[in-house]
């Protein structure tokens, strides 16, 4: 079940956010750094909170996170590279279900991934998973790409 506070919860955190990134972090790492940690801290439902950088046309690098340890390469298939591949964020109610889907935690259960574009390239993406089946719909999209609207200064 998703929880019916989430929109406030985001909007608290974006205002957060801007306060902490918005012309105050020395560059894209940092920042993408902080966010991890404030959405992972405060939003309970997320169980890894990360960013993978597109570093060649199949294959994604590990960048700041939060949670367990994460794949430091991604290849080939997954719900990440499907974002990247697509330009849409990817919701998945149930990671078993999505064809290719690359394990990093078997605890994992439900995921979303938000790309992140420069000049209409994606350039990272902002990976959330949880341990609970459909943690993640569409209400989350529009607060999470507003939230990493904040890191357009920096790319």
């Amino acid at each position: 079940m998703i929880d019916q506070h989430r929109p406030g919860r985001y909007a608290r955190i974006y205002a957060q956010l801007r306060e902490l990134v918005e012309g105050q972090s020395p560059g894209l790492i940092a920042a993408m750094a902080t966010i991890c940690a404030v959405l992972h801290h405060k939003l309970p439902h997320h169980a890894w909170t990360g960013f993978y950088h597109v570093a060649g046309e199949d294959e994604l690098h590990v960048g700041p996170y939060q949670g367990a340890v994460a794949c430091q390469v991604l290849r080939g298939g997954g719900v990440c590279l499907h974002s990247v591949r697509t330009g849409e964020p990817v919701i998945v109610p149930d990671v078993h279900a999505f064809p290719g889907h690359i394990a990093c935690d078997a605890r994992s259960q439900s995921e979303i991934v938000i790309p992140l574009s420069q000049e209409g390239r994606v350039v990272a993406v902002l990976d959330i998973d949880s341990h609970r089946l459909a943690q993640f719909d569409e209400d989350d999209v529009a607060p999470l790409q507003c939230i990493l609207g904040l890191l357009q200064p920096y790319l």
